[in-house]
């Protein structure tokens, strides 16, 4: 009789009013996206495309092909709905803006 080997993982999503991490039990090899599928995560939130996924396992950015080990958390992220570096480089702008008059000094 052959016996299949399991580890440990979750698969978490998280939406601003709302995350769930789903633990699962999965075949040693089980991949990233494979986890994904078998979280059944897409059910409870529709926008999630799993033929586009951005993933991760604790915080570092992985393919969806990567073999998971035991107590692995995979993190679906969100698209980004702004662009840090423009964010970044408008509110440098308008610290400069701000400092460059000063405001009027009273004699």
């Amino acid at each position: 009789m052959a016996t299949t080997e399991a580890i440990e993982v979750e698969v978490a999503y998280a939406r601003p009013e709302r995350q769930l991490i789903v633990a699962l039990s999965v075949p040693v090899g089980t991949n990233a996206l494979e986890a994904v599928r078998l979280s059944r995560l897409a059910e409870q939130f529709p926008e999630l495309d799993l033929d586009d996924l951005k993933l991760g396992i604790f915080s570092k950015a992985v393919k969806p092909d990567t073999v998971l080990r035991a107590r692995d958390r995979v993190e679906i992220y969100r698209p980004l709905i702004a662009d840090p570096k423009e964010v970044r480089r408008k509110r440098a702008e308008a610290g400069k803006a701000m400092k460059k008059g000063g405001g009027a000094l009273d004699d």
